[in-house]
C-alpha cells in the first residue's frame, strides 16, 4: 500500500496542466529508534515544554511560533497566517525551465519524491510532459511549497511516472574554497597514477544497491538481541590503519594485491562457465 501523498496540485507546462501528488521516494522507518528511560525507574521520559523565564509549563493552545528581531524581541506569527502566505507553488508546480542533467551538480541534491497523476483525464497530460523529457534528455526546474517551505525542484522522468528532488539554494551550499584553498598543489609522478589506475581497475563492478547492507543497524540489532538474552555485548576489534611511509611501495602491494583477487574471481567464473574440455579416446584399428 502506497503512503500518504506529501503534497497535492497540479503539474503545469505552459497552459498544459494535470493534477498531480508527491509521494516521498525513500524511507527511515526501518531505522531502531531509541526512546529515553529513567534508569532508577525504568520508565520512559517525556519531555515537557516550559517557560524559558517562569519554568511553567505551557499548554499547546498558548503556543505560536515567534521570530526574534532583536535580543528578546518576537514577533508572533500564527499558523493560519503561514499557511495563507500568498505563493502560487503552494498547489502549482509550474515548469519554469528546462537544463541537461549533467549541468546540475550533485552537491544541490536533497530529498526525492515520486510524482504520480491523480485522474484519468491529467493521465495523457502527463505522459506528454514525461516523454517530451525524456526524447530531449532534459530535467525540468520549478518550485513548490512543502511543510510551510518553498523549495527548489528538479523533475526527471523515471518509468511510467516522474521523480522530483528538491534543490538546495545557493546560500545553503557552503563555498568549496573555504576547505580547499590549503590542499597543496602535489604533481603525481606517472608511475604512481598507473599504479593507482591498476588498483581502481581492480576493484571496478556495477553499482548494485542491495550488495550493501546497513552493518551498523545490524549491529545495533545484535546488541539488543544480546541485551535482551543477558549476554555480553559483541564487539569487534577494528584495524586502525597505519601511515604510509612508502607510497610506492604501498601502491605495488596494493595492486598485486587487487591483481590475485581479480585472478581468483576470473578462475571461479571460468569454472563456471566452461566445463573440462573431454579427453580424446583413440580406438583400435
Amino acid at each position: 500500500m502506497a503512503p500518504r501523498p506529501n503534497w497535492k496540485g497540479y503539474l503545469k507546462l505552459s497552459l498544459v496542466s494535470c493534477p498531480i501528488a508527491l509521494y516521498p521516494a525513500t524511507s527511515t522507518s526501518q531505522r531502531i529508534r531509541f526512546n529515553i528511560i529513567n534508569r532508577e525507574t525504568g520508565n520512559r521520559i517525556r519531555n515537557e515544554v516550559v517557560d524559558a523565564e517562569t519554568g511553567d509549563p505551557v499548554p499547546q493552545e498558548e503556543r505560536v511560533k515567534g521570530y526574534e528581531y532583536e535580543k528578546g524581541e518576537y514577533v508572533l506569527v500564527e499558523d493560519d497566517e503561514l499557511d495563507n502566505v500568498a505563493l502560487e507553488s503552494t498547489h502549482t508546480i509550474d515548469i519554469e525551465e528546462f537544463v541537461p542533467m549533467s549541468e546540475v551538480d550533485r552537491i544541490f541534491l536533497d530529498e526525492s519524491y515520486y510524482i504520480v497523476p491523480q485522474d484519468e483525464m491529467g493521465q495523457e497530460a502527463f505522459a506528454v510532459i514525461r516523454e517530451a523529457m525524456k526524447k530531449d534528455d532534459l530535467v525540468g526546474l520549478a518550485r513548490v511549497v512543502i511543510y510551510r517551505r518553498e523549495h527548489l525542484l528538479l523533475l526527471a522522468p523515471r518509468g511510467k511516472g516522474m521523480m522530483a528532488t528538491t534543490l538546495r539554494y545557493k546560500t545553503e551550499v557552503r563555498a568549496e574554497k573555504n576547505y580547499f584553498d590549503e590542499i597543496e598543489n602535489v604533481k603525481v609522478a606517472p608511475d604512481m597514477l598507473n599504479l593507482a589506475i591498476q588498483i581502481l581497475d581492480s576493484k571496478k563492478g556495477r553499482f548494485d544497491p542491495s550488495k550493501f547492507e546497513d552493518r551498523y543497524e545490524n549491529a545495533l540489532m545484535e546488541l539488543v538481541k544480546a541485551k535482551r538474552a543477558g549476554k555480553k555485548p559483541p564487539t569487534v576489534s577494528e584495524a586502525r590503519p597505519s601511515n604510509v611511509i612508502n607510497l610506492m611501495d604501498a601502491l605495488r602491494k596494493s595492486a598485486r594485491s587487487g591483481e590475485g583477487g581479480k585472478r581468483t574471481a576470473a578462475r571461479k567464473t571460468d569454472g563456471r562457465k566452461r566445463a573440462a574440455p573431454k579427453r580424446k579416446v583413440r580406438r583400435a584399428s
